[in-house]
Parts: structure tokens; C-alpha cells; sequence
């Protein structure tokens, strides 16, 4: 039996599995990670608690997108609707490491 931290985890995985189907390329250089919840106060620019963060590459540094676990599924009602937001913030985080609209990573 999992625990709803793995099976979050999973629903990550799947859906950066899909994004990267529709972008048509592996994102081997991006490094994906899931958090609790944010380590810091919002940015000036954020109205509410992250729901996930981009971290540029800095150097050797890899880019990084951290997934908030916590204040996603505060906000989801059910496995559906968890499962695409997941999915919807996964596709805006890429989106925005790769240069691209995150509607285009989306169904």
C-alpha cells in the first residue's frame, strides 16, 4: 500500500511522462523534484503559495521544477481533478524552461 505522498509522487511522474510525449523530446536536462511545500514566502509577483516553482540552471546546474505537494492538494477535489492540476502545473513549469506557450504541453 502507498502512501498519498507516493502515489503523488507517481501522478508527477506520469504526468511529466506526458508532457514530455507532446513535446517530442526527453527533458533529460531538467531535474524534477516534489516538495512538501515552499521553503520561502511568495515572490512579490505571487498572489497566493506557490503551487510549483522554476529554478533556472545556473552554470553546471541543471534547471530545476519543484512541484508543492501540500497547497495542490489543498486546492484539488478528488483524484481527477488532483490528477489535472498535476498535470496543468507540470505543463506551465516545463513551458516555461523550454520557451514554450504550456497550452501546447497540454491536452
Amino acid at each position: 500500500m502507498r502512501t498519498r505522498a507516493e502515489e503523488f509522487d507517481e501522478t508527477v511522474l506520469s504526468a511529466l511522462e506526458r508532457v514530455e510525449r507532446r513535446l517530442g523530446r526527453p527533458l533529460d536536462m531538467l531535474e524534477v523534484a516534489v516538495e512538501d511545500v515552499p521553503t520561502h514566502d511568495p515572490a512579490p509577483w505571487e498572489s497566493d503559495v506557490a503551487l510549483g516553482r522554476t529554478f533556472p540552471g545556473t552554470g553546471k546546474a541543471t534547471p530545476r521544477v519543484v512541484i508543492y505537494r501540500r497547497p495542490i492538494e489543498a486546492r484539488a477535489v478528488g483524484e481527477d481533478e488532483l490528477a489535472d492540476l498535476i498535470e496543468q502545473i507540470v505543463a506551465e513549469q516545463v513551458a516555461g524552461v523550454v520557451g514554450i506557450h504550456p497550452d501546447d504541453l497540454q491536452d
